[in-house]
């Protein structure tokens, strides 16, 4: 099974993980290096989805689905 898990390599060729991964055996791996820079802070699709999903989210309803979660005020 392939599977694609993002990384940042440093300047140093230290290969770092974005992710934790869980595998059975050793295992070899590619890698591609792209030409743009890592990016910090927040990935682009939540900003993109934000907006979109606030309409759902903004709800009174949602807000006492999610009460359990919250401190006690």
């Amino acid at each position: 099974m392939l599977r694609t898990v993002e990384a940042v390599i440093d300047e140093h060729g230290n290969v770092y993980l974005l992710e934790a991964i869980q595998l059975t055996a050793a295992r070899k791996a590619l890698v591609t290096i792209l030409e743009a820079a890592p990016t910090t802070g927040v990935p682009e699709t939540a900003l993109l989805s934000e907006q979109a999903l606030a309409k759902d989210w903004d709800q009174p309803e949602e807000d006492e689905a999610w009460s359990h979660l919250q401190p006690e005020r």
